[in-house]
């Protein structure tokens, strides 16, 4: 499955914006490694952004994340924040998993 990783981002302070970071990316590798194909919508928008002149850097960030977390058949949720939480219920309204823990991911077949 192609499962979108969502958990907060925003913090005051660099290092925890790049913790927040980390902790993605390292649950994206367990599903990875489980057989899936991860994807972090961060991960799009944030490269994009450190080269963008734009007014509303968090709607470009929003706008970007919810492509990427469309193409998804289920979404990890690590934990709530705004971005996270409007990325799960999206992929909710569509009628597919949202997993709160790598444990509930099934291995790919």
């Amino acid at each position: 499955m192609i499962i979108g990783v969502a958990g907060p981002y925003s913090a005051d302070t660099e290092e925890q914006r790049q913790k927040n970071l980390d902790a993605m990316n390292t649950a994206a590798a367990r599903l990875l490694e489980k057989g899936h194909v991860p994807i972090i919508g961060m991960n799009a928008a944030l490269p994009v952004l450190a080269h963008a002149t734009v007014t509303d850097r968090y709607k470009a960030i929003m706008d970007i994340s919810m492509a990427v977390i469309d193409t998804c058949e289920a979404i990890l949720i690590l934990a709530e924040s705004p971005g996270a939480n409007r990325e799960r219920d999206h992929v909710a309204s569509k009628g597919l998993p949202v997993y709160y823990s790598i444990d509930e991911v099934p291995a790919a077949e």
